[in-house]
């Protein structure tokens, strides 16, 4: 049977890390578990070595993520962040976690990258685009929080019961419950490890997927009402209005995990669904099945992802044709595949 080797940890990031007494962290706006889980389980491994961490946030965590331990880390004040930075002066690392694109830090984007000290980016997305002063970028990854827990390993770092708590809820989001073509050989024998920190998978498979509202559940019956296929049954699209929202009582944030049951019809090669915003913003999610490339089409309009999962945000255009400028390009996507 052969060895599963890890992965190798960019020694100028452990290097930058063990120089640094200061760590201040962040994840990409709208944070899913990957993001939060990655966040709590890296300052989790570097309080164990002693540092004092900043967890900063651009907004509250959803209520779908409040049962992860160790939250109250996780800081949405930018003066108290201001006065952190203040009080550290150059003994410092910034590390920002699953961003694809320095945009999508959102607010926080102009002053968490105004520092003069390192600034690094943890990420596993195919479609990154460089920002910061240095980057580990590892596309074969399943999640942020896989790279997370080998920076661990790196690090020589003890993993805590919560650290190991929020990085399974970390790989296991981003792999759907470890049933996307992201998960590999590795991303498994890591879960095995968390469990043998004391991780139960039922766990959080109930905080995960029992935790509906029935506003959550009278808007996901209102999404599916929404669903139109196209092309053999080949692609389909959902979508979810602000009208659904208000008649339902839910939240975007309910919306989480809705595109797979799209997803899961046996005819389709990809699922698309739509979320209407405030201020005329469309919001965009795809995930496609084998060999066809969302990613590639989320590209086209300022976005980007994997190639099974990928998504983008489109401004000022009604839903309707921002479903026809998608499904344009995804016609040529399938056709491809």
């Amino acid at each position: 049977m052969s060895e599963i080797i890890p992965r190798t940890v960019p020694e100028r990031l452990i290097k930058d890390i063990n120089s640094a007494t200061n760590v201040a962290l962040f994840t990409h706006s709208h944070p899913d578990g990957d993001a939060l889980g990655s966040l709590l389980g890296l300052a989790a491994l570097l309080e164990a070595l002693g540092k004092s961490v900043f967890c900063l946030i651009e907004e509250p965590v959803s209520h779908l993520y409040t049962f992860l331990l160790d939250k109250d880390k996780l800081n949405t004040s930018l003066e108290e962040y201001k006065r952190f930075m203040s009080g550290v002066g150059d003994d410092v690392i910034s590390i920002a976690l699953d961003c694809g694109d320095e945009d999508r830090l959102g607010i926080l984007k102009e002053t968490v990258l105004s520092v003069n000290s390192p600034f690094w980016v943890i990420d596993h997305h195919e479609s990154h685009r460089d920002f910061g002063s240095d980057r580990w970028v590892e596309s074969s990854c399943s999640s942020t929080g896989e790279m997370v827990y080998e920076l661990g390993l790196g690090l020589d770092a003890e993993l805590s019961y919560s650290g190991a708590f929020n990085l399974y809820v970390a790989i296991c989001t981003d792999t759907g419950s470890f049933r996307y073509e992201c998960t590999g050989a590795r991303t498994m024998e890591i879960a095995g490890e968390l469990l043998g920190k004391g991780v139960k998978p039922h766990e959080i498979g109930r905080h995960l997927y029992d935790n509906f509202s029935k506003e959550r559940l009278k808007l996901m019956e209102l999404v599916l009402g929404s669903i139109v296929l196209h092309d053999n049954d080949q692609i389909v699209f959902m979508s979810v209005t602000r009208q659904m929202l208000h008649e339902s009582g839910a939240t975007l944030q309910d919306v989480e995990g809705f595109i797979d049951l799209a997803r899961s019809l046996q005819s389709v090669k990809v699922a698309v669904l739509l979320k209407e915003s405030k201020n005329g913003m469309t919001t965009v999610s795809m995930r496609a099945k084998g060999e066809c490339n969302v990613a590639d089409v989320a590209k086209h309009f300022g976005g980007g992802g994997h190639r099974n999962a990928a998504g983008f945000r489109c401004q000022g255009k009604p839903i309707s044709q921002v479903k026809d400028e998608v499904y344009s390009l995804l016609q040529k996507a399938v056709a491809l595949s």
